[in-house]
């Protein structure tokens, strides 16, 4: 992958518009320029030049990015609401111009940027695919070639022969990514359009994505769901007001941009720097030490190297977790379990100050951050009513390993109620590893045991 030539290639790219005081500003703009131009001194030309550029101030979409994304990576991009990801595939794409650096892409491009785009709402569907098709590139015959394959995709029946302007969004996007996807494109570019198609229709795009990936294809892909991004990419990038904050594997990713997320407002640029500083630091601080190295170690089912190098700590506000570990039901401590056994999940909570609405939470991910299983100590809407600073909690989740053989994070959580709104009152991602040990006769190549009882009886031919 490393030796793949690049596909898309930014230096020092930044996007910036120009944000109006109001409309009688940018109609004085003009007249200000034009009177410092003709003004008779050069102190009357600098009040007046002074004057103009406090009319307006300049908004930053992109800032001084650099990102290079070779031939054949899925690459996710992430971040709030107006993080700047859209801008950014706008300039990938060429339909935005840079306000500074540059950006070369190779190869090319078929873009699903916003529904309906491209699309002329009064030509029928047919005439649509001809039309976008052709602007990517590909000849009359080689439209005529795949236009069944692309109505087959798209799936809406007899509304291929009827105006887009009848569509459904649904049948806007199907059509969409149909004429995007069997174009063969180098880069396949998707914003969050996915959203909108029905889980069959999203299946088989993802399943598109991955054979145009086989064929060497690029994609950037950008969703506020992190399960495709999990699922799909090799690489993650967090965006956060037109800066790249983190640039790394997707599990990283995803548990940096959740800790962000749940961080408190007056926190968040403060967290957004020491994320920056993280990216380049040494390993995370780890949150899982024994309890003075008193408790009993099962000596063939524990291995102290076995520990993530992805933990991330969330602020206190209010408590602190503390002594994560895996026991089993002698209560040795444990990280090599074995399938269908019962164990038991643990930590100390320790509350620093006076907290409402308290509750425990546990999650069991897959390597690659997809979420498995979890559980609260308590249901929902029967939190603990207020739990007195100074108090210590152990909490414990019995559980039975139903998961086969591999290797498995856990998060650890305290929900609270933070300025009257739920949230967490501190987290732990990545707490510990586990590994479930292999069978003899287990499928080795599935994630959930579903305790199936097989059975199979012999029907001899009646004669």
């Amino acid at each position: 992958m490393q030796s793949a030539p690049p596909v898309i290639e930014a230096r020092a790219l930044s996007k910036s518009y120009r944000i109006w005081n109001s409309e009688r500003a940018r109609l004085r703009s003009p007249l200000l320029r034009l009177c410092a131009l003709l003004s008779p001194t050069r102190g009357l030309r600098s009040a007046l030049l002074r004057r103009e550029r406090g009319l307006w101030r300049d908004f930053a979409a992109i800032s001084n990015l650099d990102l290079s994304i070779r031939r054949g990576e899925c690459v996710g991009i992430v971040g709030r609401n107006g993080s700047g990801k859209s801008t950014l595939l706008q300039l990938i794409c060429g339909i935005l111009q840079p306000t500074r650096g540059s950006v070369h892409v190779a190869g090319r491009v078929a873009a699903l940027l916003e529904l309906g785009s491209g699309f002329n709402p009064e030509f029928t569907g047919r005439e649509n695919v001809v039309l976008n098709a052709s602007i990517l590139g590909l000849s009359k015959d080689e439209v005529e070639a795949r236009f069944e394959e692309i109505a087959a995709f798209a799936d809406i029946g007899d509304f291929i022969e009827q105006p887009v302007r009848t569509y459904s969004s649904g049948m806007m996007l199907r059509l969409a990514f149909a004429v995007q996807v069997l174009v063969d494109p180098d880069l396949l570019i998707v914003d969050e359009a996915l959203s909108v198609g029905d889980e069959p229709f999203q299946r088989k795009c993802f399943a598109r994505m991955e054979a145009l990936r086989q064929k060497g294809a690029t994609v950037l892909f950008v969703s506020h769901d992190m399960t495709p991004v999990l699922n799909l990419c090799d690489r993650a990038i967090l965006l956060h007001k037109g800066r790249l904050v983190l640039d790394g594997a997707p599990a990283r990713v995803a548990s940096v941009y959740q800790r962000f997320n749940h961080a408190p407002a007056d926190r968040a640029e403060a967290l957004l720097a020491e994320l920056c500083a993280e990216r380049e630091s040494a390993a995370p601080v780890k949150a899982n030490a024994s309890s003075g190295g008193l408790e009993e170690v099962h000596p063939e089912h524990f291995d102290p190297s076995l520990s993530p190098e992805s933990t991330l700590v969330y602020d206190s506000l209010g408590a602190k977790i503390a002594d994560i570990r895996l026991v089993d039901e002698e209560g040795r401590r444990v990280n090599h379990l074995r399938r269908r056994g019962f164990y038991t999940y643990r930590y100390r909570v320790d509350f620093e100050r006076e907290v409402k609405g308290a509750n425990f939470a546990m999650l069991v991910k897959s390597l690659m951050g997809v979420e498995l299983g979890g559980a609260r100590t308590l249901p929902a809407y029967k939190p603990i009513a207020s739990v007195p600073a100074g108090s210590h909690y152990e909490v414990s989740f019995r559980f039975q390993c139903l998961l086969t053989q591999g290797c498995y994070a856990m998060n650890a959580g305290v929900e609270a109620e933070i300025d009257g709104k739920p949230g967490y009152a501190t987290r732990v991602i990545d707490a510990l590893l586990f590994k479930v040990l292999p069978e003899q006769n287990a499928l080795p190549t599935v994630t959930v045991d579903f305790l199936v009882e097989p059975s199979f009886r012999r029907m001899d031919r009646m004669t």
